[in-house]
């Protein structure tokens, strides 16, 4: 009993989801502003009788879901208005059927739930929704299931279209649309795989309220985090190679040919007058025996190229160099000018040793 009420206890402490600063001012301002358009709207459009609100008290619970926590998988836009409209025309037919406020709102919450259950469209604020039809004033019993329509369609519309703007113009993208590597990538390979998620989370049977492809997106962080633990933290400017021999997009694919053949490598930046990368050349890119050796190598270098700065974790690299292949990735510091280069070479002498020492 007593280990149970010091359960109990832990349990009420505050959740260590710690909010940034950007967030706390997307949510307040995400709000107040997607309440006001919603409010707004309603009023401006005719809908039903003058002493009907145009703003229902379940779009204060929608705002919260939309504006600090806009990727949960209840608060995207099918569930947010499915979920609302759904529980309304079921508030609505309950309070035509069923006589008394209780019997009324307890079949009117309870089937809310099982059509959002069955419709895939789960959104909590739809219970309230289902609630507010079932019981409300004379005005919503009179505007009937119209009410779905006018005011909770047009305050849920606005809710969500302001959602996407200020979500998407706060850097928070939204709708949350989970983007996981392809199965093919060698990472995934011999990593977690979705699959290998969706199957846990069908054993433990604990209706997890999480998409597959976020806890796989978590789990890589977390195995890159404790890789990047195990390597002590290196950074890329930390193993680069400092001395890089480089092209500019005018010089010719002579010139390329001759500085690999001198300097012993396999790949070489191409860069513009301000020294930032605009390209990078490879001993495979200069297989195709077509090629002229006084054409520029801008007809020949990959671009764009992908980057890392000096301050990028090594553990990073793993990812970045199996995933896409790469062999060479070229180091810029903080205003995007070249500071050296990692090869898969130098990626697998970290490693090495990384495991030597473990």
């Amino acid at each position: 009993m007593r280990a149970w009420m010091t359960s109990a206890l832990e349990s009420m402490r505050p959740a260590p989801i710690g909010y940034r600063r950007a967030d706390l001012l997307r949510g307040g301002l995400g709000a107040l502003l997607g309440i006001a358009v919603a409010a707004l709207t309603a009023r401006l459009v005719p809908g039903g009788p003058p002493l009907l609100p145009y703003i229902v008290a379940p779009m204060g619970a929608t705002a919260v879901l939309l504006f600090a926590a806009p990727a949960s998988p209840l608060a995207q836009p099918w569930p947010v208005l499915a979920g609302n409209i759904a529980s309304t025309l079921v508030g609505v037919t309950a309070g035509r059927l069923l006589p008394g406020v209780t019997l009324a709102a307890s079949v009117a919450v309870a089937a809310a739930i099982v059509v959002m259950m069955l419709l895939r469209c789960v959104h909590p604020p739809g219970g309230a929704c289902a609630l507010f039809a079932a019981v409300g004033a004379p005005a919503v019993t009179a505007h009937g299931y119209l009410f779905a329509l006018w005011p909770v369609g047009v305050n849920t519309v606005c809710l969500l279209v302001v959602g996407a703007l200020v979500n998407n113009l706060t850097g928070r993208p939204y709708p949350h649309v989970p983007a996981p590597p392809p199965s093919s990538a060698p990472t995934q390979r011999v990593g977690i795989g979705i699959d290998d998620i969706r199957e846990a989370m069908a054993r433990l049977d604990q209706g997890l309220d999480v998409l597959p492809g976020d806890v796989a997106t978590l789990v890589r962080e977390a195995e890159t985090q404790a890789l990047d633990r195990r390597l002590g933290r290196l950074r890329c400017g930390d193993v680069m190679v400092r001395d890089v021999r480089t092209l500019r997009p005018t010089e010719s694919i002579y010139r390329a040919r001759l500085l690999m053949e001198q300097h012993r490598v396999k790949a070489l930046p191409v860069i513009d007058d301000e020294h930032r990368v605009v390209g990078i050349v490879t001993v495979y890119d200069l297989f195709n025996l077509d090629l002229v050796n006084l054409d520029p190598v801008a007809t020949v270098m990959s671009s764009p190229v992908t980057t890392v700065g000096t301050d990028t974790p090594v553990a990073r690299l793993v990812a970045l160099m199996a995933d896409l292949g790469l062999r060479h990735l070229p180091v810029v510091d903080d205003e995007g000018r070249l500071a050296g280069l990692v090869t898969r070479a130098e990626l697998i002498a970290v490693l090495n040793r990384a495991i030597v020492a473990g």
